[in-house]
């Protein structure tokens, strides 16, 4: 059994696997927050956009950043319904740009999701879980936060040393990112952080 540990602006705990999934209210504490996270995480890993988008907040969808600096008129918005056909969407769309080249990044939503939301197993390989806690930052800037001031999120950190490359470059997040709406937290915010030039 893989031990998680889940760190809080409050506190820490630890978790060994996922937690049980159940409803959540906007007082949810980190434990649910970290449940609801688990389960958005499991349809990513398994490619149930429909079940995904039934995740996602009704009237603004979620903002997929490439990295973790969000920005809002470069970043891809997309609702709930646009979502749910993510799997059959073979549309090209430009999720933003890529790091040290300025370059588009320009994707079908099958292939940003393998590219830039689940490159690796963070659902199994996660060994740290931040609960409003950015657990690993590199230089890019951090300022989710300020585009959406009311966003709790979950950080799914694997750490550096697991591949052929020094461990200071390799470590990797996930970050889940919801928003209240009649009385329940729903997804708004999907990025990834890494190292970047």
């Amino acid at each position: 059994m893989i031990a998680f540990a889940v760190f809080a602006a409050a506190g820490s705990s630890v978790f060994g696997g996922a937690p049980e999934k159940h409803p959540h209210s906007a007082g949810s504490n980190n434990a649910e927050l970290t449940a609801l996270a688990y389960g958005v995480l499991e349809h990513i890993k398994h490619g149930d956009f429909v079940s995904l988008s039934q995740a996602v907040h009704p009237d603004y969808g979620v903002v997929f950043s490439p990295y973790t600096t969000v920005s809002l008129s470069t970043n891809k918005r997309f609702s709930a319904e646009q979502i749910a056909l993510f799997g059959a969407d073979t549309s090209v769309y430009v999720w933003g740009v890529h790091n040290g080249t300025g370059e588009p990044i320009e994707m079908t939503p099958v292939d940003y999701f393998a590219e830039f939301v689940l490159p690796r197993d963070y659902y199994s390989d996660a060994s740290v879980i931040g609960v409003n806690r950015v657990v690993g930052t590199g230089n890019a800037l951090e300022n989710v936060l300020d585009e959406f001031p009311g966003l709790r999120f979950v950080d799914f950190y694997i750490p550096g040393g697991e591949r052929d490359t020094p461990e200071e470059l390799d470590w990797s997040s996930l970050r889940l990112g919801f928003e209240e709406y009649e009385g329940s937290m729903l997804l708004t915010v999907i990025l990834r952080s890494t190292w970047t030039v």
